[in-house]
């Protein structure tokens, strides 16, 4: 994982234990960056396998949990 990538990565893992999904805009604010590189990032997490995003629930599920 890149640095960036850690860093999103982290953000959800921290939101979601306080039970809150973070959105676009808190993954902007947080992390200072558009919506764009969020956006590639979040693709990027996905096919490395370390997110999923669960559409019944609508949540975040983490594959390789760390």
């Amino acid at each position: 994982m890149t640095d960036f990538e850690r860093k999103v990565y982290q953000i959800i893992v921290n939101m979601r234990l306080y039970g809150k999904n973070p959105t676009l805009n808190d993954l902007k604010r947080k992390t200072g960056k558009n919506e764009q590189e969020i956006r590639a990032t979040m693709k990027s997490l996905m096919m490395k396998g370390e997110l999923k995003w669960d559409k019944k629930k609508e949540k975040w599920i983490f594959l390789n949990v760390r």
